[in-house]
């Protein structure tokens, strides 16, 4: 086995570790915070968690049941779009809330009172599995969002998909032309908003909303590194003093592009820059000394792959 192969060997390897993790987690949340407290933050097994509910049966039958159909219906609609993690980890999430299910059942991790058949009639209660417990509605919605987010984090890492209730996204963004990212929060928020029907507690929806925002967050620290960069681009007169400070004062290396103004034609020099947030903080302090007629645009930047930054991917 050469090295490129032995390094392409291991990189996989630690993907599936990812995928691993991140489905074992994900069934923690699930099962552990997200479905004592009745919430369905979207997705097959937010659905899932409203079923088990109102009709007693597996979490994890309930979802596969929708998981494994979608997969095949979105495979002869869109194309073999899910690569062989996905399958991996549908099978792997069902595999770990079934047996986080069976051996833990749906008790809380996080409440105020302890869980038990006669209920406590100073408690806010909740009827869970034949038993009652006082929630703790916002520390376990953190937790929870908390634990979604590096689980899902970790999957997307590993180079799987979610697939799942994100194939109705999909299959309905090709004949509907509305965006993906709305198309989401539409299925999503409906999931969402089936607890109200079915529950007739409005709170239930709001946690499972602040869930998702969380996770969200979490999702994108997990995917890109707390490491923050930003993209300057600064329209100049005189680049040079901008080009030292940054060469010499940075450490860092840029692109000086040639441009003309539209209102007059005048011929412009653009600096083109990616920095972390510390050096951008340096440079655009500079600026005012540099030149304070200088117009700058700073974006965020999600990733940035190439020499000084990540590597660009293999494959």
């Amino acid at each position: 086995m050469t090295a490129e192969s032995k390094r392409k060997f291991k990189q996989e390897l630690f993907a599936y570790f990812l995928l691993t993790v991140g489905s074992a987690l994900f069934a923690i949340g699930d099962v552990m915070f997200v479905n004592p407290y009745l919430m369905a933050p979207g997705g097959t097994y937010g659905l899932s968690n409203v079923f088990n509910t109102l009709w007693p049966w597996k979490i994890s039958l309930y979802a596969i049941c929708m998981d494994v159909p979608l997969l095949i219906i979105g495979t002869w609609i869109l194309g073999p779009k899910f690569g062989i993690k996905t399958i991996v980890s549908t099978a792997l999430i069902f595999l770990f809330t079934f047996i986080l299910e069976s051996t833990w059942g749906y008790n809380p991790v996080i409440h105020d009172g302890a869980i038990s058949q006669v209920a406590d009639a100073s408690m806010v209660e909740i009827p869970h599995n034949g038993g009652w417990f006082s929630p703790d509605y916002f520390l376990n919605t953190v937790v929870a969002g908390l634990i979604y987010g590096v689980a899902i984090g970790l999957i997307f890492r590993s180079g799987a998909t979610s697939g799942g209730s994100d194939i109705i996204s999909m299959i309905l963004h090709k004949y509907t032309k509305i965006s993906l990212g709305t198309l989401v929060m539409i299925v999503d928020g409906i999931i969402t908003l089936s607890t109200l029907v079915a529950f007739g507690d409005i709170r239930l929806p709001i946690y499972s909303v602040i869930i998702i925002f969380i996770e969200g967050k979490v999702i994108n620290l997990v995917v890109d590194g707390m490491k923050s960069y930003r993209t300057m681009f600064i329209i100049t007169d005189d680049p040079e003093p901008i080009r030292d400070f940054i060469i010499n004062g940075l450490k860092r290396g840029g692109t000086c592009i040639t441009g003309s103004g539209l209102y007059k034609g005048n011929e412009r020099k653009m600096v083109y820059v990616t920095l972390d947030r510390s050096d951008m903080l340096k440079l655009r302090s500079a600026l005012h000394t540099i030149d304070p007629n200088a117009f700058v645009n700073i974006m965020e930047s999600s990733e940035i792959l190439g020499t000084g930054f990540r590597a660009l991917p293999t494959e």
